[in-house]
């Protein structure tokens, strides 16, 4: 059985640099930080050396993504949860019904978090990390009675089936649409005609329209029982795994056992029937009353699996002390900044002060283009851009936090911050140094150092870096 491979950084990182802080005076100290790289963050291994605490495992389409939702607030808010929360010690698992290219599409245009595994093709392809290198086994797996040149044979004498685009047939399923009122007479009989063909196939009718034909081994549902197989067998099982959907092909997602389930509430009526028919007295499934996103984090908060409060939802982030946690203080850092921006919170002294509090006095910040400031110069120059994107579409995520402690006192913590602004989306490979040196749970942690480099080197010549520093 292949090994479950997952994202982190890379073993052999490029030439270090230095960087020195007062704030560890009068033992100064060099402290080693590796200019990163993309491929810092695509090389996979097993980045959980123990049991996920938590595994969500959604659909994208209306369930983890809202189309309805111009401003992805519902995603947003999921986005800052599960950064601040939950990335460095679960698992995210997006399970969807679309091809990898359509899939990679969809990553372009909305504000999507990066998935430890991507399942796709309904059910039918298995990929990890940010490289979505492909599960072998799994492949080998839905081999048994399958024959695609029989499958579409016998589908090309239904006049009713409408072939879908080039991109979305895939070694192991073809897919099709049809009316809804045609759907289930067309299922019964191809079924009959390939299963005299030798065939073992599942038939899924989803989404009013999306026919999908499928090995018999295949699906949502068996993809996940595959995958806590495998982790099971690392010793690896998570402590508890959501399931969340809105449409027919997520059903079996809900069939898995110990697994909690989620029905947003735009959940489509085949998901309902099916859960009416199936699984209404189950508890460890539930029809939320958010929708979309919104619904997986409501779920989250009714089974007890974390945290459910979003960052977003925090009134007065800069005073959110609970813990010293470096991935929720990453992530409240540049929440501040897009509110800033969009001119949401009081343009005044006092929370300009909050923030300078968060910066070693003697940090630096080197901006993408090689400009060095000091951190307390940059919270300054945050007086020139307050409001500057106020009711324009202005959006600020983090994606991939992961900390690692590198001293006593010291964290280095490592991540995507994706900009959003109009339609085009710039994304920063960024490094924090952030300290608990002489500082109480009150005061939180203090912000050393901030490097950031162009995702794969490109450059935003329409920025300039002596403005809106972060």
């Amino acid at each position: 059985m292949q090994s479950l491979t997952l994202p982190k950084f890379a073993a052999n990182p490029p030439p270090p640099f230095f960087f020195r802080c007062a704030a560890h005076a009068p033992h100064r100290h060099s402290i080693s930080l590796s200019l990163q790289s993309e491929n810092n963050i695509t090389e996979t291994m097993d980045r959980l050396t123990s049991a996920a605490r938590l595994m969500i495992v959604s659909d994208l389409d209306h369930t983890m993504v809202d189309h309805h939702d111009p401003e992805n607030l519902s995603l947003l808010r999921f986005n800052a949860l599960w950064e601040a929360n939950y990335r460095n010690n679960s698992l995210l698992v997006f399970s969807t019904g679309r091809s990898p290219t359509l899939y990679k599409e969809l990553r372009k245009e909305k504000p999507m978090l990066t998935p430890d595994i991507t399942i796709m093709s309904v059910g039918t392809e298995i990929t990890y990390g940010n490289a979505m290198v492909p599960d072998n086994g799994w492949e080998e797996c839905l081999n048994h009675k399958w024959n695609r040149n029989i499958v579409t044979e016998e589908t090309s004498k239904f006049s009713e089936l409408k072939l879908q685009s080039e991109t979305e047939q895939r070694p192991h399923k073809v897919s099709f649409y049809v009316q809804k009122d045609k759907a289930e007479e067309v299922t019964k009989a191809l079924s009959t005609r390939l299963a005299e063909r030798g065939l073992d196939v599942k038939i899924i009718y989803s989404g009013g329209m999306d026919l999908d034909i499928l090995p018999q081994g295949a699906g949502k549902g068996q993809a996940l029982a595959y995958l806590l197989k495998k982790l099971k067998s690392e010793d690896k099982l998570p402590v508890n795994t959501l399931a969340c959907g809105d449409s027919g092909n997520d059903a079996e997602l809900f069939s898995i056992p110990d697994v909690h389930g989620v029905m947003v509430a735009n959940a489509q009526e085949e998901l309902l029937q099916w859960h009416a028919a199936n699984a209404k007295g189950n508890p460890k499934i539930i029809h939320a009353t958010e929708r979309c996103a919104a619904g997986i984090i409501q779920a989250i908060g009714h089974f007890n699996l974390g945290p459910s409060t979003s960052p977003r939802d925090v009134t007065d982030l800069l005073d959110s002390k609970e813990s010293v946690d470096p991935a929720y203080e990453v992530v409240k850092l540049f929440l501040f900044f897009e509110k800033w921006r969009r001119g949401e919170i009081e343009n005044s002294e006092a929370n300009l002060a909050k923030m300078k509090d968060f910066c070693c006095p003697s940090g630096a910040f080197i901006h993408p283009s090689g400009v060095e400031k000091s951190l307390q110069d940059c919270i300054s120059s945050l007086r020139t851009c307050y409001g500057d994107k106020q009711g324009k579409q202005f959006r600020i995520w983090v994606d991939q936090v992961i900390p690692v402690q590198v001293g006593s006192d010291s964290w280095l913590v490592r991540f995507k911050r994706w900009e959003l602004s109009g339609e085009e989306q710039q994304c920063r490979l960024t490094t924090v140094l952030l300290s608990s040196k002489d500082v109480s749970v009150a005061q939180g942690l203090k912000s050393m150092y901030v490097h950031q480099t162009w995702l794969d080197g490109a450059a935003a010549a329409k920025e300039d870096s002596s403005t809106c520093f972060f």
